[in-house]
């Protein structure tokens, strides 16, 4: 329902309303001339007569200032609003030496994290909260769930070009999807055991490119089921693959095998549909789009806390409006007589625009 805050500046509106009806009568007398002069004229074509002419101009400028007056009675509406309990999200960042393939550019470590920020850059940060951890045959938490922007780029800025996880260790070279679930299980534990339960939409999205992926992956997705958890899959990395950097040359010993990695699209697609979520791949579609389909699938299962009514402004919408029709009247302007009359009514608005603010 609409309403105004000073409805006494609606009596101004009789001067748009006067000044139409006399625009009004100026047509349909332009209209019978037009007829007239037509009737009398003999052409061996038929000749086209605009219907308004000159008078198009005028009239985008009556209905600026009628835009303007209903500006100036300050019109602001109430909305209802369905409010939800927000999204809390933990993001599980494949770190495991695969991820160092260079199969997509530059790899696919700085692949992800890139859209990691995209994703970040991508929330409202109002009633959305962000964790991250890294895991390869160990998790690794990074940031715990937060709603402040700032933490989140912090971390993210000090990943560095590849992963935490030393090429020299042996248990950078295993992928256990099922201890990074575990993990975004105790986050949340202890995020409830800080503040309390919060009615959010719990969700977790792995970032993966699904490599010789270990562990008992069924009982942690079986655990964020009971949990109420939903998991999201994007996978990073090519079907075709490419060669994992060797490892640093050692005295006295062969030089390593070179091994190949691929995307193993089948399971994460079946982690992704165990888990209740949906699978995605990074260059399948732009990574804002990508991030924009996630959470608004997430946010349809977020509990619903309660309606809201909001008072919403419309004032800036009207203001808007006249300008547009000020605009569209330049389109009929045909001397310089009506050009300076643009420019009276442009700076009348932009008096009144600086009055508002």
């Amino acid at each position: 329902m609409m309403s105004f805050l000073a409805p006494l500046n609606l009596w101004l509106l009789a001067a748009p309303a006067l000044l139409l009806v006399v625009w009004g009568r100026q047509a349909l007398r332009r209209r019978r001339d037009a007829h007239r002069y037509a009737a009398r004229r003999v052409l061996p074509f038929r000749e086209r007569i605009a219907s308004a002419g000159d008078l198009a101009f005028w009239l985008c400028l009556i209905l600026a200032l009628g835009c303007l007056v209903l500006a100036l009675a300050r019109p602001h509406a109430v909305v209802t609003r369905v409010r939800d309990a927000g999204l809390d999200i933990i993001v599980l960042q494949d770190g495991s030496t695969s991820m160092r393939v260079t199969d997509v550019a530059p790899d696919r470590w700085q692949r992800s994290t890139a859209w990691l920020r995209t994703f970040a850059e991508t929330l409202s940060w109002t009633d959305q909260r962000l964790a991250l951890a890294l895991f390869a045959y160990r998790p690794a938490p990074q940031v715990r769930l937060t709603s402040d922007p700032n933490a989140f780029f912090f971390f993210l800025e000090h990943l560095g070009e590849s992963p935490p996880f030393r090429l020299e260790d042996d248990t950078s070279w295993d992928t256990n999807i099922e201890e990074g679930i575990f993990w975004g299980i105790k986050m949340l534990d202890v995020d409830e055991d800080l503040y309390g339960r919060r009615r959010s939409a719990k969700v977790f999205i792995v970032v993966s490119d699904g490599q010789a992926w270990s562990g008992e992956v069924e009982k942690a997705l079986e655990l964020a089921r009971d949990r109420g958890v939903r998991i999201y899959v994007v996978g990073v990395g090519t079907t075709a693959g490419g060669i994992i950097p060797d490892l640093p040359p050692r005295r006295y010993a062969p030089p390593p095998e070179p091994i190949h990695s691929s995307l193993d699209r089948p399971s994460l697609r079946s982690i992704a549909a165990a888990g209740g979520g949906r699978y995605y791949e990074l260059g399948t579609q732009s990574d804002q789009l990508l991030a924009l389909e996630i959470l608004s699938d997430a946010r349809q299962f977020a509990p619903r806390t309660g309606v809201q009514e909001v008072v919403e402004e419309l004032y800036w919408l009207l203001l808007v409006a006249a300008a547009g029709f000020v605009g569209l009247g330049t389109l009929f302007i045909a001397d310089r007589m009506q050009l300076w009359w643009q420019l009276a009514v442009g700076l009348g608005l932009l008096a009144v625009l600086v009055r508002l603010l």
